[in-house]
């Protein structure tokens, strides 16, 4: 546990990755009931009604609100909710999507013309590695065109968190609620043209309760909750301190979909985990690591 997070700040950052996680799950089995981007379209729905009347928006831009909601809508959560329809299975999606912290400094760098430094290449060349074998090994569990739409999701995000820096410290609730105005015309339009009108609305007339509670879960618990509590912790701690707890996420999705779907978890798999996780720990931890060696002597 880290030491500068008290343990209840630390149990909330916790409740939070284990969330996002076992998210993936819930995804996966609305996607039995559902057209993927019918299932993105009502996600985005719910996080915006009724909340979009009772939350202040943020004082940014509208197309900065425009922006974020299109990459985060119709990009990661469209291209995510595609793929995980028999493409690649909840937890390597779950640990595919994190390489959106790659994606989002590759660009920050870009934009701030920093110069790549020696650990961030380790950091990359482990995280390759371990989606090559995910690609070679996948099976049933990740086709190509699962692992590149992944990717491509993981890219929206990044681009995403690049949008949302640029608006500054806002209140993150209120941000994506009122992107999710945003999100949801383009969701809409594709939902239309890829999967047509009949099948969206045998969709919602076939969904049961579960589903629903599913399609709840991804407005209450993934966005209102998870992204409130997360911009809470970071307006109170710093982010070296509270983004190395995602390096959990995959962790609480690998597991929650071998419990509960039955995933299974062969070496190949562990390893490319392995070696994913060890890539973003390098990224995130080894500035704070090489800053307490130096203390001392400071």
């Amino acid at each position: 546990m880290p030491s500068s997070l008290p343990l209840r700040h630390f149990l909330l950052a916790l409740a939070v990755v284990a969330v996002w996680g076992t998210n993936f799950v819930v995804i996966r089995q609305a996607l039995n009931h559902l057209p993927p981007l019918t299932f993105a379209t009502l996600r985005f729905t719910l996080v915006l009604l009724p909340l979009v009347f009772f939350v202040k928006r943020p004082a940014v831009s509208w197309l900065n609100l425009a922006g974020y909601g299109l990459l985060i809508g119709a990009g990661q959560f469209g291209l995510l909710f595609v793929a995980m329809e028999g493409h690649i299975s909840p937890g390597l999606a779950s640990l595919i999507l994190q390489t959106q912290v790659f994606f989002t400094i590759a660009l920050a760098m870009q934009i701030n013309r920093e110069r790549v430094r020696g650990f961030q290449v380790v950091a990359l060349l482990l995280a390759i590695a371990g989606i090559l074998i995910i690609a070679l090994h996948g099976g049933g569990s990740a086709t190509p065109l699962g692992v590149g739409l992944g990717l491509l999701a993981a890219l929206s995000w990044g681009c995403g968190n690049i949008v949302a820096r640029q608006a500054g410290p806002v209140n993150m609730l209120g941000y994506v609620v009122w992107a999710s105005l945003f999100s949801i015309p383009p969701l809409l339009v594709m939902a239309l043209w890829l999967e047509g009108w009949p099948a969206m609305v045998k969709g919602v007339a076939g969904a049961d309760l579960g589903t629903w509670l599913a399609v709840l879960w991804q407005a209450v618990g993934n966005t209102m909750f998870g992204y409130g509590a997360w911009g809470w912790l970071l307006a109170r701690h710093p982010a070296a301190t509270v983004t190395p707890m995602a390096l959990l996420v995959p962790v609480f999705g690998m597991s929650a979909s071998a419990l509960v779907l039955g995933e299974g978890l062969p070496a190949w798999k562990l390893l490319a985990a392995g070696l994913v996780l060890a890539g973003l720990a390098v990224n995130m931890l080894w500035p704070k690591i090489r800053a307490l060696r130096a203390a001392p002597a400071a």
